[in-house]
Formats: structure tokens, sequence, C-alpha cells
């Protein structure tokens, strides 16, 4: 199972990329509304979540979680108790940590990612703290894949299937979806 979290104020590409692109490959993808189902994106689109934070369960049937970017997405997705913990629980389950745009400072601030390569929007790089930051748009260290933002959205989808699926099923799905 997948989780992506969605809190107001989220950039939609970097939702919606990774939930089409996964549930393609195959994956249990379940949309997480932070503090309601009912959430507004960063451009004022509503989005109705499968479930709310509160319902999420840590168990070992999680594989990834996905962290959307976006103001005040990425702060409100920070001030989240469930998020924080299931950030806690895939770090210290070798779970997947995606995280897209200003998302990585949240993992940033938590020492997540010191020593390792990673990528953000600009303007977050000192939120990365001891972070290795990388100028390529999409950046896979350890069990961590960070990318830029909301052009980065396939790529960084299509890399999690990679990391899920492997490579080839990642390019099957790239020229299935005319996607270069």
């Amino acid at each position: 199972m997948i989780y992506v979290f969605l809190a107001n104020g989220f950039e939609e590409l970097e939702a919606i990329a990774p939930i089409d692109v996964l549930r393609r490959a195959g994956s249990n993808v379940v949309t997480v509304g932070v503090g309601s189902k009912q959430i507004t994106s960063a451009h004022n689109i509503g989005f109705t979540a499968d479930i709310t934070a509160e319902e999420i369960r840590l168990s070992p049937d999680l594989e990834m979680i996905i962290l959307p970017g976006g103001m005040p997405g990425a702060d409100n997705l920070e001030n989240s108790p469930e998020v924080q913990a299931a950030i806690d629980y895939c770090a210290e389950n070798e779970r997947w940590i995606a995280a897209i745009c200003a998302a990585p400072k949240i993992l940033g601030h938590k020492g997540l990612l010191a020593g390792k390569r990673c990528t953000c929007f600009p303007g977050y790089e000192k939120d990365l703290k001891s972070a290795v930051v990388m100028p390529e748009l999409v950046v896979k260290d350890g069990r961590f894949v960070t990318a830029k933002g909301a052009g980065a959205a396939l790529r960084f989808a299509l890399k999690l299937v990679e990391v899920l699926f492997g490579k080839e099923k990642s390019s099957a799905l790239s020229s299935s979806m005319q996607y270069k």
C-alpha cells in the first residue's frame, strides 16, 4: 500500500501524477486527507481523499509514503502529527519516502537527509540541512526519492514505479504514456 498525503494547499500535479502512474503500475494507492477528506489544492481545486490521516494504519503492508509539495501544503503536512508518525514509521522500517517540491524540507528538518543526495524546489535547499543537494529533477538515495517540482511530476512518478517494480516496468509505462 502507498499513502499519498494531501493537505490544503498541495500542488496538484505533484500528487496526481504519482497517484495515476502508480495505479497504472498496479499499486494500491490510497489518498490521505490531512485534517479532512475534503482538501483544497494550491490552485483552488477541491479533492476528496480516500481516508483521513487519522485513519491510516502504519503496518508492514505500507510500502511507501508520498509527500506532495506546494505551499502552504508542505507546511500543513509538516504540522500533522499523523504525517510525522508515518515518516518516522517508514524511516525506522526501511520503507520508501518520496517528497517533491517544498516537501523535502520536512525530511530535512527531521535530519533524515543528512549525507544523502537529494533535490527540492529552488529556495528550500537551506532546509535540507547537511544533505548533498543535486541539480537533477529527480534524485534517489537509499529509500528516499526527491524531486524539484510540478514540471518533474511525471519523471518523479516513473522513478517511483522503477524503485517498486523495476526499470522495465517504468520504461514500458513511460512508452505507453508517450512520455520521453
